[in-house]
């Protein structure tokens, strides 16, 4: 009973951080009126972009970095994949 009820609240607060396209669009639109572009403007398209390029290197820079003790790269100075 105990972990079926731990399994539960996990798993809720797991669902409770996923954002949904439409939400992430949503989100972004806010920040960029919140920087003063209005809705259906060029400066708005490219404030979108900017932050959809942002998020896609950070997902990027993330996917690609290493763990290793020597900052990326491996005891003789290429990656060990």
């Amino acid at each position: 009973m105990k972990i079926a009820l731990i399994a539960a609240l996990a798993l809720s607060l797991t669902a409770a951080g996923c954002v949904t396209a439409q939400e992430q669009r949503a989100l972004d639109a806010e920040k960029c009126q919140g920087y003063g572009f209005r809705a259906r403007t060029d400066a708005f398209a490219q404030c979108l972009q900017a932050i959809d390029l942002n998020r896609a290197a950070n997902l990027r820079a993330w996917a690609y970095r290493d763990f290793g003790p020597y900052g990326g790269y491996g005891y003789y100075g290429y990656r060990g994949w």
